[in-house]
């Protein structure tokens, strides 16, 4: 009996360890994921709910997608995303090849000079008469290339192809899929655009240092790394604006500054845009005097230059962090109100510090910007209680992004039959979505940017500050519809160069049998766990028009540009082993109402 004692007395102190332990993991895990989805109450199925969490969060399912997030558990899918650190080592060897991405802007300034300031270069160096070059276009050119090519300097074209083709290969191949789409949300609502000149060069730094490090962190901190850019410095012209009242004298060298191309003085663009459309929005409650004084807070917040190694730091009042630099000697010195707050007199630097924390946590703001997250994630029209809750979350938990898209994704409205399929995907989205889809080797990333130009989404091309609309209605047109088919047939018939398709390995390397058997594999395919009756009986009159691939010759021609490192024989292998006919049932489904939804 003593032995059976000891043997019970061991068996109880082992099932306690267990029961400690299990109960710790179980606590600890529960931590992790202190969510629920509400889906099953929408009536979806969790294979349902979870390809309408791949349409919203990411770029678009790849194939076999669906069945991961299942296994995985959709809340700890979700919370994978939030955390925004899964492993990318393949898509970083392949942007490793992009020396250009890794360049500070001062960098970017010195090896990526404009034409006018090339041509201010060699005027300088005496390499020619600045009369003499203007009257004859041809040497004009020819001087700056050959002037380019001895001093190591590049085109700024090449800088943007390396831009927008990161882009592109990190929208498509990144597993942390919420951290680009985010990215890419934030950009649009702190626009600024490659059209400008002044700001251009800064942009690639701009999303790589001030919005994808901050896309789902707090929103202070992020409006507050948009101000001190120099992409936004310049776009919105603040980096120009001076006070009429500032300290005497100067302790820097006005002579070393830059020189603004118009006259200094009170610039109310940057202060008019912060408050319309970074923060409190069109109806947020300020007037026009409110811009006026809020524009005064700003004056001396500028670019620290690009060409000067003296350190203002050092002087009484001078902010210098990294490219951004404060002036006290431009800054407005006297008293300022701004939404009935005061600031001033001689606050200086914290001055506008304070501004923008003040428009940060305010109560339209997060109404404002909770609205614009809802639009995007859940519909074009979400609800004022859903709008509402998500405010609420955003004044109650500081601006934290993750727990405004937590909030967001827990409510019954983002799961609901009226928000599952009802957003309509920009070019952008589409064309990701469909490399995504069939598991395209992108090699020439800049020539799928072709194609999104064309269908209306020029990338960092948007000219306005508003950033592109984000409602279907903007997108979609009897012109757009027609763009959209040609690139679905484009890309599964291989016609865009550098994008490879193999569309027989999607269906484990097996051809359907007949065009009508393709059309209803691969609509299942491409657009899984969907009701697809309809949608296949409206496109099968399509399946046998002879004209189709034809019609899509002519319009590749229009959008990709040849490649001289292409030969015929690379451009046969990107076809191999797609027959016309799956060709063109694959393009057409791509090009397909329902694949315009997400």
């Amino acid at each position: 009996m003593k032995t059976t004692y000891k043997q019970l007395t061991w068996f109880c102190a082992i099932i306690s360890v267990v029961i400690i332990f299990s109960s710790f993991y179980s606590n600890r895990e529960s931590s992790k994921n202190t969510f629920l989805f509400p889906y099953k109450q929408a009536g979806l199925n969790e294979r349902q709910a979870a390809a309408h969490l791949l349409s919203r969060f990411t770029y678009g399912a790849t194939p076999g997608e669906i069945d991961e997030v299942v296994k995985i558990g959709l809340e700890k899918w979700f919370q994978n995303q939030l955390s925004g650190d899964l492993p990318d080592d393949s898509l970083n060897l392949v942007l490793s090849s992009f020396d250009a991405l890794a360049l500070s802007n001062k960098e970017v300034a010195a090896k990526y000079p404009n034409q006018g300031q090339i041509l201010r270069m060699v005027v300088k160096d005496g390499t020619v008469d600045k009369d003499s070059v203007k009257k004859d276009g041809k040497v004009y050119r020819d001087v700056l290339q050959q002037y380019m090519q001895n001093n190591g300097l590049k085109p700024r074209q090449d800088l943007y192809r390396q831009f927008i083709s990161q882009k592109v290969l990190r929208a498509a191949y990144s597993k942390n899929q919420l951290q680009e789409v985010m990215t890419s949300f934030w950009f649009n609502h702190f626009n600024v655009s490659i059209t400008k000149n002044d700001c251009a060069a800064f942009i690639p730094a701009y999303e790589r240092d001030v919005i994808r490090p901050n896309a789902m962190g707090k929103f202070s901190n992020l409006l507050v790394a948009t101000a001190q850019s120099p992409a936004m410095l310049y776009f919105l012209d603040n980096f120009s604006s001076v006070g009429t009242k500032v300290t005497s004298g100067s302790t820097m060298s006005m002579a070393k500054m830059r020189k603004p191309k118009s006259a200094r003085g009170l610039n109310e663009n940057y202060a008019r845009e912060v408050m319309e459309l970074h923060t409190l929005g069109v109806d947020g409650g300020y007037t026009q005097l409110d811009v006026t004084e809020a524009a005064r807070v700003l004056t001396g917040w500028t670019v620290y230059p690009m060409g000067v190694d003296t350190n203002p730091i050092e002087r009484p009042g001078f902010v210098h962090e990294g490219d951004f630099l404060f002036t006290p000697n431009r800054h407005d010195n006297s008293v300022k109100t701004v939404l009935g707050a005061s600031f001033g007199p001689d606050g200086g630097y914290q001055e506008g510090q304070q501004l923008l924390n003040m428009l940060a946590h305010h109560s339209s703001t997060a109404k404002f910007i909770s609205g614009k997250i809802a639009i995007r994630f859940v519909s074009d029209h979400p609800s004022e209680k859903l709008i509402d809750k998500m405010a609420q979350v955003f004044r109650d938990k500081d601006g934290d992004i993750k727990q405004v898209l937590i909030a967001m994704v827990t409510t019954s409205e983002f799961w609901s039959a009226t928000s599952v399929r009802e957003k309509t995907k920009s070019p952008f989205e589409l064309a990701i979505g469909a490399v995504r889809s069939v598991h395209a080797d992108i090699k020439q990333p800049y020539q799928l940017f072709n194609w999104i130009s064309r269908m209306g989404e020029k990338m960092y091309y948007y000219q306005a500050p508003t950033g592109f609309p984000d409602k279907g209605q903007y997108w979609i047109n009897t012109g757009a519809l027609l763009n959209r088919m040609n690139f679905g047939l484009a890309l599964a018939s291989g016609r865009i160069p550098g994008v490879r398709v193999d569309l027989i390995a999607l269906n484990n390397h097996h051809e359907p049998e007949s065009a009508q058997a393709a059309l209803r594999i691969y609509s299942q395919l491409i657009m899984p766990d969907r009701d697809l009756a309809a949608t296949i009986k409206r496109l099968t009159p399509m399946l046998n028009d002879p004209e189709l691939i034809k019609k899509v010759d002519v319009a590749s021609a229009k959008v990709s540009a040849p490649q001289a490192d292409m030969d015929q024989d690379e451009v046969k292998t990107k076809v191999l082993g797609n027959s016309t006919m799956l060709a063109q049932v694959v393009g057409v489904i791509l090009g397909s109402p329902e694949y315009q939804r997400r």
